[in-house]
């Protein structure tokens, strides 16, 4: 008997009253409440946040072309940055978090910095006021990238409000999902007006994308089930890994086209009704992770937690540093394709994916050491609620025979 497949993170399961064609929620009023915000800006997608931030930025200080990303980060944002016409700038991480490392930043960071985007990876709380000094004494802006921390808080407010605007991601395993969506917020009134103009000016209604979405919410909500994963999401994952094809496996295959249309109605009224379980959800995931957390830590492994101090970090998936890249891979392939609940964050440190050289340009030149360090030895364990405890005492003799393999061979 095959057993259940275990999402790669721990997505909020929709329910059949969440597709009501009808209803009056203000999804945008409601998150803006959930976050303790005062307001909040809903676009089509992450990625798409991130381009009406960059843009609204760039007219702003027109005469600054760069970007500073980490340099283990989504490829989306390679691919936004080149879209709107701008040029990524790579930042080296620290040896002992996922941050970037400051002595990295202050020198890539110049007169013709536009913004520098200190990342949340994870639901994990990055250490933004480190990047936030680096960014003013140039006079350059700083975007949270917090597509994957959607409730994340630190000093008891939402992630996203230490630097000028943060995003968040409302995609497919970001915890609460429209399928694809994205969300805009600013503490700064005249910034936050100035991203809600250009959205206004510049994106529009797109029935085709809106259909296309609509159709893909409700393929996510009848399969993101513990069987209906084997369809939609096993099934495809064991085939990109029998083609030895891990880039796709992890999902970190982007076309570069993005799509910039409104939010649809709908969707936003689905999104506003899963919301209302949402932190219920997360504190449930938070309880299960910071018990599994204990026993990877017995097993000698490297559990990472939040960088920065007073943070609230969300739990979609446990993070782990394997001891080196030979125990790391040895493991994937053993146990990648059974669906555990075992995934990669990204595949590469961006410079080593060769589909995305052609927005990289002037990013070959930086020095990503430690990153691709992380890159190699970083694992994901889902925190589904659905990798019960008898399948996750079987990963933890997985990870235990792995890293006791590793050993012999050394």
């Amino acid at each position: 008997m095959r057993l259940p497949t275990v999402p790669p993170t721990a997505g909020l399961p929709l329910q059949a009253a969440d597709l009501r064609p009808w209803g009056s929620e203000n999804f945008a009023q409601a998150l803006a409440h959930w976050l303790g915000v005062a307001e909040v800006q809903l676009e089509c997608s992450g990625t798409s946040a991130l381009m009406v931030a960059l843009r609204t930025l760039k007219a702003r200080q027109p005469q600054r072309s760069e970007v500073i990303a980490p340099a283990y980060t989504c490829p989306l944002v390679a691919l936004a940055v080149a879209q709107c016409g701008l040029h990524l700038r790579l930042c080296d991480l620290r040896a002992d978090t996922l941050d970037m490392d400051s002595a990295c930043l202050q020198a890539l960071c110049s007169e013709q910095t536009l913004a520098v985007l200190p990342t949340h990876l994870c639901g994990r709380v990055a250490d933004v006021a480190a990047a936030v000094l680096c960014a003013r004494a140039m006079g350059a802006y700083v975007i949270e990238d917090a597509a994957q921390a959607l409730g994340a808080r630190i000093n008891h407010q939402s992630v996203g409000l230490q630097g000028d605007i943060g995003f968040f991601s409302l995609a497919v395993g970001k915890g609460l999902s429209t399928f694809e969506g994205g969300v805009l917020i600013s503490r700064d009134a005249e910034l936050a007006r100035a991203l809600q103009d250009h959205s206004r000016r510049h994106t529009r209604p797109e029935r085709w994308w809106e259909l296309r979405r609509s159709v893909e919410l409700l393929g996510y909500a009848a399969l993101y089930r513990p069987q209906g994963l084997h369809l939609a999401y096993g099934k495809p994952l064991q085939k990109s890994l029998a083609r030895g094809d891990w880039v796709e496996a992890a999902g970190d295959d982007f076309d570069d086209f993005i799509p910039q249309h409104t939010l649809g109605r709908w969707r936003q009224r689905v999104g506003a009704r899963a919301l209302q379980r949402l932190r219920d959800f997360q504190q449930q995931t938070q309880a299960q992770a910071m018990a599994r957390m204990t026993k990877l830590e017995s097993l000698g492994l490297e559990v990472l937690g939040d960088a920065a101090s007073d943070a609230q970090g969300i739990w979609p998936v446990i993070l782990i540093r394997m001891p080196d890249m030979p125990s790391r891979n040895a493991l994937l392939k053993a146990q990648w394709a059974s669906g555990c609940g075992l995934s990669l964050p990204f595949v590469h440190v961006l410079p080593d994916y060769g589909r995305y050289q052609h927005v990289l340009a002037f990013a070959q030149q930086d020095t990503v050491t430690q990153a691709r360090d992380w890159a190699q030895r970083l694992v994901a364990v889902s925190n589904s609620p659905w990798l019960d405890s008898s399948r996750f005492g079987g990963l933890l003799q997985d990870l235990q025979q792995a890293i006791g393999s590793q050993n012999k061979s050394a």
